[in-house]
């Protein structure tokens, strides 16, 4: 029972140690989620081992107060059996006189014997019993350092993982902070800063739906009134013929020299620097006045600010900026405001263009009703035409059968011919007559025009031939 106690305990004992060293693993490791899994997966392999080491140590204390209480039950009878042997030999000492020495022996040996192998077969008993109640335990605490040793392969392997993985983004990390003051370097350069502008420019312009040459144009030049050339970043095309000055500004030393100060005092003094320059750009660019340069430009330039965190800074450190920019006749405008705009742009293009169409659609259809009114003319003359032609053909007729057949026949007769003249039938024509008020009252006032002229003749040439 004492070693079943004792492997109770190492067993327990192991399994916080694992748990102890799997919980300081996983505070060196750092909080990553597959060390936190595997701790867990740990955590409830070593709690259903506890459990079975529980149940294992409840059946082995209940085993052992049932030994305890046969052992009692044994005692007892060996007891009794003493009890009842010296009563029996009590009984067998009046005989002793009467039987020989020899005999008590064996009759004692006898009965010692009997007592000696039912000793050894509750011994044999017991033993069973406690082999099986420890075979269990044995099976257990091999499943258990099986266990134990697969969850430290997992660890050991999750742990190199992660080392791999954290590695990994060190070094992506370092990279990207490399590219990163690479393009600060750059950009610390006016031209530099320009042309980044320019180019972000073009990529909202183009994201907002607008084509190059057809809905804007690039560093279009101009003359302001002293002869100075100017050359706006770009010019928006609206419907109707007028135009939109867009120009790029990027403030950004001051900002960058904020962001790379640990100093509080510095950082506010900067981004203060940061807000000047912007209003700076703001004054630069309402000076060009651009709206005077183009006919057909509105009162107001926009000013481009290629970031919306550029913007905002300037503005948390001057509220007032953008009502400063209204009253100089510049509009600040950063990739999300320009977008909007120029779909809207896009969407009045649209709108006009439609309205052009619309405009053509009624010319065409005004232009159509009028030819159809000059073509009911000319039907309704045809028609009058051909109902007089009827009327001809008929009194020719008419004058053939009463005047020329008639001599003709008499002609004939004299002649003694044998061929008879057929008769000649007259043509049944109704003209129908154009029912329409609008091209009737057309054809009525209708005149054939020297322009109607032509295409007649023409009819007529093609008719001939």
């Amino acid at each position: 029972m004492e070693f079943l106690l004792l492997a109770v305990g190492l067993l327990v004992g192991a399994a916080l140690g694992y748990l102890a060293a799997s919980l300081r693993a996983a505070r060196t490791g750092g909080a990553d989620a597959e060390a936190r899994t595997e701790l867990a997966v740990a955590k409830e392999k070593v709690a259903l081992l506890e459990a079975k080491v529980a149940e294992v140590n409840a059946a082995a204390q209940e085993r052992e107060a049932t030994l305890r209480q046969e052992h009692e039950r044994y005692v007892a009878q060996v007891r009794a059996d003493h009890d009842a042997l010296k009563e029996q030999f009590k009984a067998l000492a009046a005989d002793v006189l009467r039987t020989s020495s020899e005999q008590f022996l064996e009759v004692a040996n006898e009965r010692l014997k009997r007592s000696q192998q039912a000793s050894e077969a509750e011994l044999a008993k017991r033993e069973e019993a406690v082999k099986q109640l420890v075979d269990p335990m044995a099976k257990a605490l091999e499943e258990v350092k099986r266990q134990t040793t697969e969850a430290e392969r997992l660890r050991a392997a999750g742990q190199a993982a992660l080392a791999e993985q954290v590695r990994q983004m060190i070094e992506a990390s370092q990279r990207l902070d490399k590219k990163t003051s690479d393009f600060i370097n750059t950009l610390r350069r006016s031209d530099v800063r320009g042309n980044w502008g320019e180019v972000q420019l073009r990529r909202v312009v183009e994201l907002a739906g607008m084509m190059n040459h057809v809905d804007f144009e690039e560093q279009e030049t101009v003359r302001d009134g002293e002869g100075k050339n100017l050359r706006p970043d770009l010019t928006v095309k609206l419907a109707g013929g007028r135009t939109i000055v867009v120009d790029s500004k990027v403030a950004l030393n001051a900002l960058l020299e904020a962001f790379e100060t640990d100093d509080e005092a510095v950082r506010a003094e900067r981004l203060q620097a940061h807000a000047r320059q912007v209003k700076k750009h703001v004054d630069d660019l309402a000076s060009k006045r651009y709206w005077e340069q183009f006919d057909s430009a509105p009162e107001f330039v926009v000013m481009f600010v290629p970031s919306e965190a550029f913007y905002q800074s300037a503005l948390e450190q001057d509220p007032a900026l953008q009502e400063y920019a209204f009253s100089k006749q510049v509009v600040i405008a950063t990739p999300t405001t320009l977008v909007a705009m120029l779909r809207t742009v896009a969407h009045a293009w649209k709108e006009d263009a439609l309205a052009k169409n619309a405009q053509k659609v009624l010319a065409t259809g005004k232009e159509l009703y009028e030819r159809l009114v000059t073509m009911g003319g000319h039907l309704s003359r045809v028609g009058k035409a051909l109902d007089n032609a009827g009327k001809a053909y008929n009194a020719t007729v008419a004058s053939l059968e009463s005047r020329v057949m008639v001599s003709a026949r008499r002609f004939g007769e004299m002649q003694h011919l044998a061929a008879e003249l057929p008769p000649t039938e007259r043509v049944e024509t109704e003209i129908r007559q154009i029912a329409s008020a609008e091209l009737a009252d057309a054809a009525e006032d209708a005149e054939p025009s020297a322009d109607d002229a032509q295409p007649d003749a023409a009819e007529g040439a093609d008719t001939q031939s």
